[in-house]
């Protein structure tokens, strides 16, 4: 079994191995996952993104996570948290993110996944904060499903102007309580 950093009912989450490489390339390249961001990903990309994440593990605690079913130990996609430091007033933050293989979705596995990101991240680490870009209704509705609040909308800087991806929702889990 392998040793998760957290874990939910139904997932757990683990730094990343070089044997994950090949369903995250997978996911990666599929389009319908990757909808919501500028292009796919080659293999080379995927594997730089695994190694980042762990390296961003060793620096902080914290990553987005490598996401096994519990009951098969299966690689379902990434949940976690990451340091965001694109120009903005409200960055550097600290961002809850996931990315699910397709036949995960609609299982509430992106919302459990999430949940325990945000409860960890703000009860451990004073984390406290999600973002995506405005048409990814599928992700805006988790947000608000784990309780965050919308905060403002955004043009993203490291996004084309002409991107319809450029224009960004942020959320925070204490909306009432966090000032730009």
């Amino acid at each position: 079994m392998p040793d998760y950093i957290l874990q939910t009912v139904r997932l757990g989450m683990r730094i990343w191995h070089q044997d994950d490489l090949e369903p995250f390339a997978k996911m990666n390249k599929d389009p319908v996952v990757m909808k919501y961001f500028p292009r796919v990903f080659t293999v080379e990309e995927s594997a730089d993104g695994l190694r980042r994440f762990n390296n961003h593990f060793d620096d902080h605690g914290f990553t987005y996570f490598a996401v096994d079913l519990l009951t098969t130990t299966r690689f379902v996609g990434f949940i976690g948290l990451r340091v965001q430091s694109f120009e903005s007033h409200f960055t550097p933050c600290v961002d809850i993110g996931w990315r699910l293989c397709v036949d995960a979705w609609g299982q509430g596995l992106a919302t459990e996944g999430a949940k325990a990101c945000l409860e960890h991240g703000f009860n451990s680490l004073q984390i406290d904060s999600s973002m995506a870009p405005a048409v990814n209704q599928r992700s805006i509705y988790v947000m608000q499903k784990i309780g965050m609040t919308f905060v403002e909308e955004f043009e993203h800087p490291r996004l084309e102007a002409e991107s319809p991806l450029r224009r960004c929702h942020l959320y925070r889990s204490d909306a009432a309580t966090w000032m730009p």
